[in-house]
């Protein structure tokens, strides 16, 4: 007897990565064991040229197949170049490495990933030519002149729980077709493996509806809020004491971290990051409680709590869960332990 694997891998796109996948046959005896490494053309993903075009596949997740059942599984890798060392678009292999040097303050963080479907070459819900009416009653709307793709989102938080993810949540934005789930409150690593494969399963769930779902940082032009990927992060002084959340907040505005950030939160963050819509201007740094057009937002609760967490607004839908959440690990945590918070 036998099962279907499918090896899922980040390729080498720029400026914004897509998701790869293919799919391995494995003997019943290899359940419970160590999944093998397997290979693939990096030529064909701009991982490598032709005249060496050979990469590898390290297994780093597996999760049931919730689209194929039984027990077939989805299993997450790395690229490795042919010596086995971490292939120039591994982004993993790096937040490895800091999340390990910073495990002692337990970082975790909650990733609200927002999308848009689209259908024809349109926005579901937009008409064909024209557009619907502005923005603000879709918002967590109900009903079905407010309300486009709710069977395609039911279909996949019901396929992301079937495969055990740390989704936490659902709403529909303030655009037609817009919407949004949450992953987390995980550590560094977990909450990015399950983004990238709850990613992956939004693609493939949706393709059965014959719809297209993008991670688009502003995929309507104009008077129309884009889609982020707002990134949630504490660490454990953070959830034991305020002046942990003031150090975190003032670090991420340090001297050049500010645009150390931004140039790596996603690629035309430009066009999102306006000062409109409930965002900051990408060139200047700001927090606050409860407020929804600064880099950062100190949610009310926290404050009234005295702990928690903070909402880093800035990062687009296509940003690289790694790489945020590295550089945010790097930044607060160094602080952090400078301040004697750690």
């Amino acid at each position: 007897m036998t099962f279907k694997a499918e090896y899922i891998w980040i390729d080498g796109t720029e400026p914004t990565a897509k998701l790869r996948s293919k799919t391995k046959i494995l003997a019943d005896d290899a359940k419970g064991a160590e999944l093998p490494i397997w290979g693939f053309d990096g030529s064909s993903t701009n991982q490598a040229e032709g005249h060496s075009s050979d990469r590898v596949l390290k297994p780093v997740f597996s999760c049931p197949d919730p689209i194929r059942g039984g027990d077939d599984i989805l299993v997450l890798c790395e690229v490795l170049d042919i010596d086995f060392t971490p292939h120039s678009s591994n982004t993993r292999a790096a937040l490895a490495e800091v999340a390990e040097k910073f495990a002692s303050q337990e970082p975790i963080f909650g990733i609200e990933q927002e999308y848009t479907f689209f259908k024809d070459g349109y926005p579901l819900g937009f008409p064909k030519g024209g557009f619907p009416a502005p923005q603000g009653g879709y918002y967590c709307g109900v009903g079905a002149d407010e309300i486009f793709g709710r069977d395609v989102v039911e279909a996949h938080l019901e396929n992301c729980l079937k495969a055990g993810l740390g989704i936490s949540g659902i709403n529909a934005e303030v655009m037609p077709g817009q919407w949004e789930f949450q992953v987390g409150p995980l550590s560094p690593l977990e909450v990015s493996d399950h983004l990238w494969v709850a990613r992956w399963l939004l693609y493939r769930t949706a393709e059965d509806f014959g719809i297209s779902a993008t991670l688009d940082p502003k995929p309507v032009k104009g008077d129309w809020n884009g889609a982020g990927a707002h990134t949630n992060f504490s660490t454990k002084a953070m959830r034991e004491g305020y002046d942990a959340i003031i150090t975190a907040c003032e670090s991420l505005g340090e001297g050049s971290k500010p645009l150390d950030h931004v140039k790596n939160y996603g690629a035309g963050i430009d066009d999102r990051l306006t000062g409109l819509h409930e965002t900051a201007p990408w060139n200047e740094y700001s927090y606050g409680v409860s407020n929804r057009g600064a880099s950062v937002r100190i949610p009310w609760q926290v404050e009234k709590d005295g702990k928690g967490y903070i909402e880093d607004r800035r990062p687009n839908a296509n940003v690289d869960p790694y790489v945020v959440t590295r550089l945010i690990v790097d930044t607060c945590c160094t602080a952090l332990e400078k301040a004697g918070q750690s």
